[in-house]
């Protein structure tokens, strides 16, 4: 049932969008490299990789360049319209595609790359992808802007990450794995678009009053 709401959400969304994103398509290919789409390979599902994709944001070099699989608040790297595209969301909109195809879910936790992803504890590397990976999920919802904690804490950006927003995160992806269902599914869902529009909102707090306690600092 979930990958047939998946599947009929995702196309109803295409169909939707269409006419918004092909501005966005034309502006890319029109300014910073030329290019439109970003693809890179994810763990999903079991623990298997895909290729992710979305619009890009940052110069193509970006994985190589400053602080590689961590993007701060006003990165360097970020193409002409890369800050808005990441501050709205906008740039994960091509990750339907991902949905329709099957590697991805609407709700889950989020793919990530083999550094991040190992920033997890063991534990966990081993628990998070027994659900597919989503466009956004609960962790996604209350790290609404990792780029500002990372960009403000006084630990460098790899340490802040792996000591810090790592293993809470993780424990929020393993808390979905453990409740997931429809109603979950559409709060989060819900959560993300209020969130986009009010970033400092806790509202996800008020719908899961279990979720795992918050240490950030």
């Amino acid at each position: 049932m979930k990958r047939l709401f998946d599947f009929l959400l995702a196309l109803v969304l295409i169909l939707f969008l269409l006419p918004f994103l092909l501005p966005i398509i034309l502006i890319l290919k029109l300014s910073g490299e030329g290019f439109i789409f970003y693809y890179q390979k994810r763990i999903g599902f079991k623990n298997t990789y895909f290729d992710i994709i979305k619009f890009a944001t940052m110069l193509k070099n970006s994985p190589n360049m400053g602080t590689g699989s961590i993007t701060l608040r006003n990165d360097p790297r970020l193409l002409p319209l890369g800050k808005f595209l990441r501050k709205t969301k906008i740039n994960e909109l091509p990750q339907i595609l991902n949905v329709l195809k099957g590697d991805m879910s609407i709700v889950g936790p989020r793919p990530l790359v083999d550094r991040t992803f190992n920033a997890y504890p063991e534990s966990i590397r081993y628990r998070i992808y027994e659900s597919k990976p989503g466009i956004t999920g609960i962790g996604s919802v209350v790290f609404r802007d990792e780029e500002k904690l990372i960009s403000e804490s006084s630990l460098p950006p790899h340490e802040f990450y792996e000591k810090v927003i790592a293993p809470y995160k993780g424990a929020l992806e393993i808390w979905y794995n453990e409740h997931k269902s429809f109603r979950v599914d559409l709060i989060i869902m819900f959560s993300t678009a209020w969130v986009i529009l009010f970033s400092e909102s806790k509202i996800i707090h008020r719908f899961f009053k279990d979720l795992p306690q918050r240490n950030l600092s």
